[in-house]
């Protein structure tokens, strides 16, 4: 079952869901580009690291018992019955969320660093948590040699500072190496609005090579079909909300047979 909207599903960016399609994404591409580039690359799924540790304010012991409900605390009886208590103690150590989020690298057997990296933005890239980091490997990435593709599927948080990029819901950037040179570097855009469909992007490889095509519209429907988004999806409202004239719009998909307010 293909997703009713005819683009980007705005149901799949609540972030209890965009983490499994995020991490199915990945996987898929590879599984569509493979047959594309081989048998002169291999694709690999790499991952990014962020850690997030609490601020001291925010730390606090592991198993620390409510004060309110244990005014001191007890002794552990022995086997025997009698109660030994420890000779001191040590605190816990704070929690450190640690989140993980794969994209891509086309790698040529025969050299190996990446020809291309295939990203599929998350918020933690685009939020303060991690933007300043992901910004930065992508500096790194565009002065090198190995072409770039940026696929951003969330309406929430600011835009990546891509110059002119124009008013948009979503978008994919594509930046060859060779676009890189001289005076006025470019990338090309694929803007998408909510009620757009999601564009087919070419991924570049080497200068003169074919290039495959990634068709992300059906990547949409074929995670929503597997991942059986259609039996939990719509319990509750997208995020972020929608405007009120998309809000009826996506009523109308969700539920055809009622008539327009």
């Amino acid at each position: 079952m293909p997703s009713p909207f005819p683009g980007m599903n705005p149901y799949i960016e609540c972030p209890d869901v965009w983490n499994d399609f995020h991490d199915t994404f990945i996987p898929l591409v590879r599984e569509v580009l493979a047959p594309q580039v081989r048998p002169r690359y291999y694709i690999r799924i790499e991952e990014h690291l962020y850690i997030h540790e609490p601020s001291a304010g925010e730390r606090f012991p592991l198993g620390r018992p409510d004060l309110s409900l244990h005014a001191a605390p007890q002794a552990v009886p022995a086997a025997g019955g009698t109660a030994v208590a420890a000779p001191a103690s040590v605190g816990m150590p704070a929690e450190v969320e640690v989140e993980r989020f794969p994209y891509l690298e086309i790698r040529d057997r025969a050299d190996g660093p990446a020809v291309t990296i295939i990203e599929l933005l998350s918020p933690v890239n685009k939020a303060a948590s991690g933007r300043d980091q992901y910004r930065a490997k992508v500096r790194r990435v565009l002065a090198s040699t190995t072409n770039f593709v940026e696929i951003d599927l969330l309406r929430a948080h600011e835009k990546m500072p891509w110059k002119e990029l124009p008013a948009c819901d979503y978008y994919a950037i594509v930046s060859r190496h060779a676009d890189r040179q001289g005076d006025d570097p470019r990338a090309g855009l694929w803007p998408v609005k909510l009620r757009e469909q999601l564009p087919t992007v070419p991924i570049p490889l080497r200068p003169g090579e074919p290039e495959p095509l990634l068709d992300i519209q059906s990547l949409l429907h074929r995670i929503y079909d597997t991942a059986d988004y259609h039996l939990f999806l719509y319990e509750f409202d997208p995020e972020p909300r929608l405007s009120a004239s998309d809000a009826v719009w996506a009523a109308q998909l969700l539920h055809p047979e009622t008539p327009p307010a």
